[in-house]
């Protein structure tokens, strides 16, 4: 069994992958977040947009 060092590329690797994956994770909750916002916005307007004509029950 070796007994290996942790070498300094590893750390600054650590540190890289680290901000890359926070940068990822951030993209992702403001893409969510935009979504969200869009599709509460539109509401029940949009809800039957694309119904047949005489699906909708007035």
């Amino acid at each position: 069994m070796t007994i290996r060092a942790e070498h300094e590329i590893h750390r600054r690797r650590l540190g890289r992958n680290l901000g890359v994956g926070l940068t990822l994770v951030a993209f992702i909750l403001v893409v969510f977040g935009l979504t969200v916002a869009k599709v509460s916005q539109l509401g029940e307007q949009n809800a039957f947009a694309h119904a047949p004509p005489g699906v909708i029950a007035r």
